[in-house]
């Protein structure tokens, strides 16, 4: 049968880590899980009894835009948080933030527009700008820009839009008022549209991290109940976007999807009422965090990108390694630990890295800290 060229993406190699660490954990083995950006808790406990009490009701559609009163409690969120008054009617909610991202490309860039990645980035920008018949241009970033993309490159590379994440995936990095500030200035005198990746705020460690909000409202910002609320599985998320492009985004929204599931609204709504629990997650990753620095330390892997939020660390292993995709199947083979190599995130540097994520449990990353002393002893 003929098919189109939109399917020809690039696969997400951290799904296939995964898959081989399922078939690894078949065949008995005890695997750490250190390849992939998922909490090791569930959604909060009280939010899931919410939820269990209204499963009687139909949950059938909601509106194109998501449930009124969740619309309300995250612009009430934005004035919590960050001090920012939104009107909620500029909220949308998503499938996810995979959803967001779709809606997003969809109602900003015509075919063939040049959107703007500061590698290393999240895969599925590429992927999902490719699918929709967009160009994404990897932008290098250096150590010293702290892995992000620079106001200049905005003109320098004739970009049509820029996506920026703070904190980044997979570094960990985050972008200060001022940096985004001058972000979204170089956009506009490009006349660029400028779109925030805030799916991880809520984790950060040594300073809270800064929405695009704070600077300016001609901005998409993009966020999701998968990271801080710990809700993966239930494909929920939002996006805020300019009062003038409402009625384009819902239009799209009502055709694509035509509302994100009842059920995980519900769920997320609820979820609002889960601090304390929530909380007490960012307690377990900055434990974790100061012990997978350390451990990478003692086993010899010391550059690395500064992981100033999320839960992740991005290792030069270029030590090491020319082929971080080989070197993580040997890890999984020796080490019994899965992790992602680099290419995931860039493909022109990525041989040289691996990322590993500390979103489990404590004492999953304590024995994943360990496996991988004893293998790089063992590689030496």
């Amino acid at each position: 049968m003929r098919h189109s060229t939109r399917g020809e993406v690039d696969p997400f190699i951290v799904m296939d880590v995964m898959e081989a660490a399922r078939k690894a954990e078949d065949s008995g083995r005890h695997i750490i899980h250190m390849e992939v950006g998922q909490p090791g808790t569930g959604a909060p406990a009280a939010a899931r009894a919410v939820l269990a009490e209204k499963l009687s009701d139909p949950l059938g559609y909601t509106v194109g835009l998501g449930l009124p009163a969740l619309r309300g409690r995250i612009a009430q969120h934005y004035m919590d948080v960050y001090g920012v008054d939104l009107d909620p009617a500029r909220v949308v909610i998503t499938s996810g933030a995979s959803g967001a991202f779709l809606l997003a490309f969809s109602a900003l860039f015509d075919n063939d527009a040049r959107v703007g990645l500061g590698l290393p980035c999240y895969p599925s920008y590429r992927q999902i700008l490719k699918a929709v018949g967009l160009s994404p241009v990897e932008v290098p970033t250096t150590d010293a820009g702290r892995y992000q993309p620079q106001p200049a490159d905005v003109a320098d590379y004739n970009l049509d839009g820029l996506i920026v994440a703070s904190p980044a995936n997979p570094t960990g990095t985050m972008l200060d008022a001022d940096a985004l500030r001058a972000l979204a200035d170089a956009c506009a005198v490009q006349g660029a549209a400028f779109i925030s990746d805030e799916i991880y705020h809520g984790i950060s460690y040594d300073t809270d991290a800064i929405t695009a909000l704070q600077v300016t409202d001609d901005v998409y910002v993009v966020n999701s109940f998968s990271k801080y609320f710990s809700m993966t599985g239930w494909r929920v998320g939002w996006m805020i976007v300019p009062a003038d492009h409402v009625r384009r985004v819902e239009r799209l929204a009502q055709n694509m999807f035509i509302c994100a599931p009842h059920a995980s609204q519900v769920l997320a709504l609820a979820a609002f009422d889960c601090k304390e629990e929530l909380d007490g997650h960012l307690g377990v990753y900055a434990a974790n965090r100061t012990l997978i620095m350390d451990g990478l330390a003692a086993a010899g892997l010391t550059k690395c990108a500064p992981p100033d939020g999320a839960f992740y660390v991005y290792v030069d292993v270029s030590d090491y390694t020319d082929d971080a995709r080989a070197f993580a199947a040997e890890i999984l083979d020796k080490a019994d630990v899965a992790v992602t190599p680099g290419l995931d995130f860039d493909p022109v540097d990525g041989h040289k890295w691996l990322r590993l994520s500390y979103a489990r449990a404590t004492a999953d990353i304590a024995e994943g800290v360990e496996r991988l002393k004893t293998f790089m002893e063992a590689r030496q």
